[in-house]
């Protein structure tokens, strides 16, 4: 496998095309031009460029499609400066958004970091870039963590086996999907989620099996579904129970016959599509009460790997806090925090109900609100996390609720640096990605 960083361009137009081969060769990177997503994929690819100027609406539609592995990043470039747009770009999956020429010396700054990781990632080994253990991220030494994870392993490499996770909501389910998916022979194909219980019913038909210009009011074109745009890779049909029953008929098809055919539409399509689905609830239990169609439970339930709740993981809730403290302090430029005896007692206090999710956040916060080095264990406590979860609708003094009260101090710093984004993020302790989310709500009440 290459030694030489690879940086890769999606191309959706013609514009900066001389800037790549510039920057490449400034950062002595292999330049690398794809017309697919499964050519982009691969240990020595650090970067993936979507160059999208002047078609970055079009941008937004290719996001969903792509789904490398977590040790290869994708930034979307284009021309339109717009805090609701580059918000858009991060909630589909971007790792950031830059608009030239205004942020083209965060953008080199940005990939020169990229490249120079890989290098000394090299440097330190003495191999080749390769990949990371695919289960790297799913922390854990507790029996039933450990009995999961072997179990998937011996899996991976199946790439055509229908997998259903199933735990508690924050246990991890999409992370180990995901593992799947980046450590199998599907790694170079798209990963595309579903989350059946967040699109309507009624849509729901048309964006996992698409459809056809005039199939109904709005339908001004075909449109492929979500179901053709995982082909070759993996479809992560997440809360699969909140499927509706007319739909979990259809699905069940497509897993059997491998083919779909798009609403309005008139001929089928052959797909190639790995299934993985995921649910917090009884399956077992929902076909008993005819909410659950029985013949796919048991298609879908071909393995069964099962994530534990937090606090059934013993020393677990110890070790993804110092891993999350590591990381986030890494994030926000702040020295790596130890766990103290009392922050630990309040840890294990505890009893996640929110599990694996709860607690990054949790630490997150208390990263943020502690002195620089230390957790403070107040911060980490439920009363605390209440209070900021019900907060959002408080109106303050002056009629401002606190989410307008945020925004418009995100606002104000962004001014008080002429614009600049980033530096408006660091004075505020937070992410760019955060700062571009918390302006682009303010787009949306405008």
């Amino acid at each position: 496998m290459a030694d030489r960083p690879v940086l890769a361009v999606l191309s959706l137009s013609d514009s900066f095309q001389s800037l790549w081969s510039d920057l490449a060769s400034e950062l002595e990177a292999e330049l690398r031009f794809v017309s697919r997503v499964a050519e982009a994929a691969g240990p020595e690819v650090v970067a993936v460029i979507v160059a999208a100027g002047g078609e970055e609406d079009r941008a937004l539609d290719v996001l969903p499609v792509i789904r490398l592995p977590n040790w290869a990043p994708f930034y979307v470039v284009g021309a339109r400066e717009s805090h609701r747009f580059a918000a858009e770009a991060v909630r589909r999956g971007a790792a950031d958004y830059f608009a030239l020429p205004g942020d083209l010396h965060l953008l080199r700054r940005t990939i020169q970091g990229r490249v120079d990781n890989a290098r000394e990632r090299i440097r330190r080994s003495g191999e080749t870039l390769r990949p990371q253990d695919p289960f790297a991220e799913l922390i854990g030494s507790s029996p039933a963590l450990i009995a999961t994870l072997e179990k998937a392993r011996r899996i991976l490499p199946r790439g055509d086996v229908t997998v259903l996770i199933t735990g508690e909501t924050g246990t991890g389910k999409e992370l180990l999907a995901r593992a799947l998916h980046d450590g199998g022979p599907r790694a170079a194909g798209p990963f595309v989620t579903v989350n059946c219980a967040a699109i309507p019913a009624n849509l729901l038909e048309s964006e996992l099996f698409g459809h056809e210009r005039g199939a109904f009011t709005d339908a001004y074109q075909a449109k492929p579904g979500l179901m053709e745009e995982a082909d070759g890779g993996t479809l992560f049909l997440d809360e699969i129970g909140h499927l509706p029953l007319p739909l979990q008929g259809k699905l069940l098809r497509v897993i059997e016959e491998k083919r779909i055919r798009r609403v309005g539409g008139t001929e089928s399509r052959a797909v190639d599509v790995r299934i993985i689905a995921a649910t917090h609830v009884d399956l077992a239990a929902a076909v008993q009460r005819g909410e659950f169609r029985e013949d796919l439970y048991y298609r879908l339930n071909v393995i069964t790997l099962s994530l534990p709740p937090l606090r059934e993981r013993g020393d677990d809730v110890e070790l993804l806090a110092e891993a999350f403290a590591r990381s986030l302090a890494r994030r926000y430029g702040l020295p790596e925090p130890a766990l103290s005896p009392e922050v630990r007692a309040a840890l294990r206090a505890h009893s996640w109900p929110g599990n694996v999710r709860e607690l990054r956040h949790a630490i997150e916060r208390a990263l943020l609100l502690s002195e620089p080095g230390t957790l403070d264990p107040k911060e980490l406590a439920p009363a605390a996390a209440g209070s900021v979860r019900g907060n959002a609708a408080v109106t303050a003094p002056g009629g401002l609720t606190l989410d307008e009260i945020i925004r418009q101090a995100v606002q104000a710093a962004v001014d008080r640096h002429g614009g600049n984004k980033s530096a408006a993020a660091r004075e505020l302790g937070i992410s760019r990605q955060r700062l571009l989310r918390i302006l682009a709500s303010d787009d949306d009440r405008d």
